[in-house]
């Protein structure tokens, strides 16, 4: 199979006689409208996807996947399936995964271009994975004898074109408060400046640029495009499974580099948090093993910044377990050792801040837990009886 991309900045094609993929317009007729109508439709496009993904996997293991097409909610059902994960990672993994010929990548390119939201979550769950086994192999010393990757590309690419066009050519902004100003949350303490309410402009910051369409996977834009999708799992990031957070954990450890003693020194020797062995999570917890197996990367910042957004939300979320708060606080310690070692003051001040909130909040949760022992023990522990009090009244 042959990926190929079109030149006006539309989602990539394959160019695949078997599965060709035509967009016609159509008029919208009453039974599209009808709500029942439509969940029936993604209903059955969803059994649909998932009857075609058992059908690619061999040796009898597609049973716990084609299972799933029965459930009232089949894609939701597959992003929640521990076994099907394990089973689809597997193939992933494997070392001639990737390629142009690959029946799982086409079939994961050919999903997110279904439109169909939970479809488009399972794809964006096993991102993760797929972009930290491209970024790896590409990286990797002996890349040159590697086979083509275009199959992880086209992938990578559908995503990309996607968001270029939800962003329909806007970059993502974020207005920066002016605290001279006041609001419903404070008053400055400097007194309100009256001249600036007139002409006062909000200051504006480029939370990520406007993007331009891409036709391929070039060196000088791989980090932008693959930025683009973790930017994409961010928005969706709520919805993820733990062991695909445990993935992204684990590969940004291991992108960091060689394991450094001083991040687990920056708390002192006396509060060391969970040292995580080398980029791997052993989640025997949740039944998934997640090992990286990634190597050293560069980290620009339109690659680093989506990843520590969603490493904030993998330490900071309450909902979240303790395998993924660990995960996470390794991975944010070895990027802030890589940052240090590497001198930038950007990725520096950013990982040293989730460090300080990842230790505040263990220290938080340290001390509600010893205050709830504490409370727990004060009711069991036996008090001095009281004598029972005599009323006096007059007869």
């Amino acid at each position: 199979m042959d990926f190929s991309v079109k030149p006006n900045g539309g989602s990539p094609s394959p160019s695949s006689s078997t599965t060709p993929h035509r967009f016609k317009p159509s008029a919208a007729t009453a039974s599209d409208r009808d709500p029942m109508h439509s969940w029936w439709e993604s209903v059955s496009k969803q059994r649909s996807r998932i009857l075609s993904l058992s059908s690619l996997l061999s040796g009898g293991d597609e049973a716990p996947i084609s299972s799933l097409a029965d459930s009232d909610r089949p894609a939701l059902s597959l992003l929640s399936s521990r076994p099907a994960y394990s089973l689809i990672s597997a193939s992933l993994r494997d070392p001639s995964s990737g390629s142009g010929s690959d029946p799982l990548c086409q079939w994961l390119y050919e999903t997110y271009l279904s439109s169909d939201q939970p479809l488009r979550l399972v794809v964006l769950s096993f991102l993760p994975l797929l972009a930290g086994t491209y970024l790896s192999r590409i990286h990797s010393s002996d890349s040159s004898s590697l086979p083509s990757l275009s199959g992880f590309e086209a992938v990578l690419l559908a995503i990309y074109a996607a968001e270029v066009k939800s962003r329909a050519g806007k970059g993502v902004l974020v207005h920066i408060p002016d605290l001279s100003q006041p609001s419903l949350y404070h008053t400055p303490r400097n007194g309100v400046d009256r001249s600036r309410d007139s002409n006062h402009v909000a200051s504006v910051g480029v939370l990520s640029p406007q993007l331009e369409p891409q036709v391929a996977v070039k060196s000088t834009k791989r980090a932008g495009i693959v930025g683009v999708g973790m930017q994409c799992y961010f928005k969706e990031v709520s919805q993820m499974p733990a062991w695909s957070k445990l993935e992204l954990c684990s590969f940004a450890g291991a992108w960091a580099g060689q394991d450094c003693d001083c991040k687990e020194k920056i708390d002192g020797e006396g509060d060391k948090v969970l040292a995580l062995t080398n980029g791997f999570v052993d989640s025997s917890s949740n039944g998934v093993g997640v090992g990286g197996g990634g190597v050293r990367i560069p980290l620009p910042w339109e690659l680093l910044q989506p990843i520590l957004r969603i490493l904030g939300h993998c330490l900071l979320s309450p909902l979240n377990s303790e395998d993924v708060k660990d995960a996470a606080s390794n991975a944010v310690r070895s990027l802030y050792a890589r940052a240090s070692h590497d001198l930038n003051p950007q990725a520096i001040l950013a990982t040293r801040s989730l460090v300080n909130l990842d230790a505040s909040a263990r220290a938080a949760a340290k001390t509600a837990s010893a205050e709830s022992v504490g409370g727990s023990s004060n009711v069991n522990t036996p008090s001095k009886s009281k004598k029972p009090e005599i009323l006096l009244s007059s007869k």
